[in-house]
């Protein structure tokens, strides 16, 4: 099989399974487990898989920057918002973590809705100027730009000093065997530092993330209450996450 039929081969797998083993392909095309990685790396290197280890995964598509972000399902993100802010209690504390699909939660509360939001995203802080009754803390420190939030020391030691009801949490891939997981080390860090200040934690997830991974792993299953998706209760995903115990809250999905 040349490179080319390989590289197709190992594609349709991928997106037929959700996944490749390098040494179930090896055995089925006859070929050496060194040949599948260099496969899978030159396909990792143009963006068209997550590599791990023993094989590789789909990558997420959002991972690239804040601006193009907020053109991918949008439609998705507007259900997984309104099904999240139906969430925040009315007098109650919640975190909210930054990206596009949390910029959303931030638009549906409601606007005479009294309660405390703390955030590292100064976007989100922004969207809530107009919400007289919303009580804003804004956690410092190194500005990711690339999500628009503050990480890195200083970030994850003030979210240490607070405390909260509940925590929105966005991800970039969801994953039955990778995770939930992230595209850079210190957001996954902060994303980590700002569940454990909360009672309950839900990640919001818009069908693209589904079934996909990025490099660094946020939290375990048993680390979070539930997740919110506008994915098909059908996808075969969220079937084997409900087997593994994980409550999926339905946003509007077929």
């Amino acid at each position: 099989m040349l490179a080319a039929e390989r590289r197709d081969h190992l594609l349709a797998l991928l997106a037929r399974e959700g996944k490749i083993v390098a040494k179930d392909v090896a055995a089925e095309l006859g070929i050496s487990e060194d040949s599948v990685r260099r496969d899978l790396r030159d396909l990792a290197a143009e963006g068209l898989c997550q590599r791990v280890y023993g094989g590789a995964l789909p990558v997420s598509p959002a991972v690239v920057d804040y601006a193009a972000r907020q053109a991918v399902a949008p439609d998705g993100k507007q259900r997984v918002a309104s099904v999240a802010a139906g969430l925040v209690p009315p007098g109650g504390a919640v975190i909210l973590d930054g990206g596009t699909t949390a910029l959303a939660v931030a638009h549906a509360l409601p606007k005479d809705l009294a309660c405390t939001v703390v955030t590292h995203s100064p976007t989100i802080a922004a969207a809530l100027l107009d919400h007289p009754r919303a009580e804003l803390f804004l956690l410092g420190g190194r500005v990711f730009k690339h999500s628009a939030v503050t990480c890195g020391a200083a970030a994850v030691e003030a979210a240490q000093n607070v405390s909260a009801d509940l925590c929105l949490l966005g991800v970039t891939g969801v994953h039955p065997e990778a995770g939930l997981t992230t595209g850079d080390g210190e957001e996954a860090a902060m994303k980590r530092a700002l569940a454990a200040r909360a009672a309950e934690t839900y990640i919001l997830a818009s069908s693209e993330k589904i079934g996909t991974a990025s490099r660094f792993r946020v939290l375990p299953w048993e680390g979070i209450s539930g997740l919110i998706t506008d994915a098909d209760p059908r996808d075969p995903v969220l079937v084997r996450l409900k087997a593994l115990g994980v409550e999926i809250l339905p946003a509007g999905g077929a």
